[in-house]
């Protein structure tokens, strides 16, 4: 239930027509200042190729991406954040910041740090889930 609250309000933040899905592929790319083909960002999203085909279409269609050949295999297309595609990103960043303020005050009462553990013991076994142990 959280996360689909979280999701809901997130949504809302976002510019018309733009999916958490398609702020992912921005942010994953921009946060980890790399290029990636639609396969890696399909294993690392969870998703089939065909669907994260259909998110990076979109984004290439709003100019917010671009697609780079690969220098080392013609045939495979790498997937490019574009400046638009920056702007785009960082003014969701900015928007969220108050957001993030806001819990993060709420969220002191809840001790933070006494939480954060767990939550990553159920993210590790989640991973270890999404890779087939």
């Amino acid at each position: 239930m959280i996360a689909h609250m979280a999701s809901v309000e997130f949504e809302r933040l976002l510019p018309d027509g733009m999916t958490e899905a398609q702020f992912g592929v921005l942010n994953r790319l921009l946060r980890l200042d790399t290029v990636e083909t639609i396969s890696e960002l399909a294993d690392a999203f969870q998703v089939t190729q065909p669907t994260m085909s259909s998110t990076v279409k979109r984004l290439e269609e709003k100019g917010y991406i671009r697609f780079l050949a690969d220098a080392t295999d013609r045939r495979t297309k790498q997937v490019a954040v574009t400046a638009a595609g920056t702007d785009c990103r960082n003014e969701v960043v900015k928007m969220l910041e108050p957001h993030y303020a806001g819990l993060a005050n709420d969220a002191s009462r809840l001790s933070v740090a006494n939480i954060l553990p767990e939550l990553q013991i159920i993210r590790g076994y989640l991973e270890k889930r999404k890779d087939g142990a």
